[in-house]
């Protein structure tokens, strides 16, 4: 039976079973659990770096893994971003996936009922989501209360009359700074180590020998028009905070523009960085020393891809003026790791 929202603040979190038997509920409030995750954003004072990348995502996701969803809701709306009859914008956090997982535990979707009683009382049905973020995508999410709004956010998605605007970090830098991908995708098998499906490149002219000639090569059918603006914000040697708006919403679109267009992989893209394997990225040693890692760290890296806004069109009369979200705890030691600026002005990227 579902817990009523009045106990929500001492909630439990879900025990794990360990062969037959069951381990010790661990108790924790959802105010807790957000003060724990807003602490995890903040920049921390002094000279002191946790021990590791990897115990530092597992130290930012544990919290999540196990807990109730009606304490999951609560985390949501602590981190809500923007409200309105028709609209809501939420922080996700980092490791969360948008629906529920075979081996368990919890996720956007299983929160959305209860968030949605939260924001506009009881007997209100579930919020229901407008775009999708991968599992260790974190940033601004967008939901609706009614399927109608639901609707009309995906068609404005769509047709670009709002833009989601990402932050990601690169292994080296984009040349030239600034510019549109236009190259379509399809989804292809690669066979090493094992089989597995990737999505890549498809484009439809290749270069022709003379000079600025470009010869059409047909292209495959199935491919799937991907559009993607990109600028670069700041760069520190091999690595770049670069700001990313996908035009078009084909899937894994972002990461594999900026590592296969551009050969700029996204820090910690473990997927992307090579097409024929499923090796961890291999990072160059001068990226290794700014990181203070070795090789071997480097495998417990997490995808360094943010949303940071959701922006309207300028002629697109959606009041939209959210709250920006922070980047996780492990993007934010990255970027003071590698001395990346933080850039403090927000402004739409320039157009041709």
């Amino acid at each position: 039976m579902a817990r009523p929202l009045g106990r929500l603040l001492r909630a439990r979190v879900r025990s794990a079973r360990v062969g037959v038997g069951v381990a010790p509920a661990v108790t924790i409030t959802a105010a807790e659990l957000a003060a724990r995750l807003r602490r995890e954003t903040e920049p921390q004072e002094g000279n002191s770096e946790p021990p590791s990348v990897g115990q530092q995502l597992r130290k930012l996701t544990r919290p999540l893994q196990r807990v109730h969803p009606n304490v999951l809701a609560k985390v949501l709306r602590e981190r809500m971003l923007f409200q309105s009859p028709d609209l809501v914008v939420v922080d996700k956090p980092y490791g969360l996936p948008m629906e529920d997982c075979p081996s368990g535990g919890p996720s956007i979707r299983a929160a959305l009922p209860a968030l949605a009683q939260m924001l506009y009382g009881m007997g209100t049905g579930s919020l229901h989501l407008c775009h999708w973020l991968g599992k260790d995508t974190s940033g601004a999410l967008l939901l609706a209360p009614h399927p109608a709004s639901a609707r009309d956010v995906q068609l404005q998605l769509r047709t670009q009359q709002l833009l989601p605007t990402f932050w990601v970090v690169t292994v080296g830098v984009p040349v030239p700074s600034q510019g549109v991908i236009d190259i379509p995708l399809v989804e292809r098998e690669a066979s090493r180590p094992r089989k597995h499906f990737k999505m890549a490149l498809a484009p439809r002219f290749r270069v022709g020998e003379a000079e600025g000639q470009l010869v059409s090569v047909g292209g495959d059918r199935s491919a799937l028009p991907a559009v993607t603006r990109y600028r670069v914000l700041a760069t520190a040697g091999p690595a770049a905070l670069v700001e990313v708006q996908p035009l078009t919403g084909v899937r894994h679109q972002v990461r594999v523009h900026m590592a296969q267009a551009l050969g700029c992989p996204l820090l910690g893209d473990h997927k992307y960085s090579r097409w024929s394997s499923l090796e961890p990225q291999t990072l160059p040693t001068r990226l290794l020393k700014l990181l203070s890692l070795s090789q071997p760290q480097a495998r417990d890296l997490g995808l360094h891809l943010h949303c940071r806004q959701l922006l309207p069109a300028p002629e697109n009369p959606l009041p939209l003026p959210h709250r920006l979200p922070p980047p996780p705890a492990h993007f934010l030691h990255s970027l003071r790791r590698l001395r990346l600026p933080f850039p403090r002005v927000d402004r739409p990227p320039e157009t041709d």
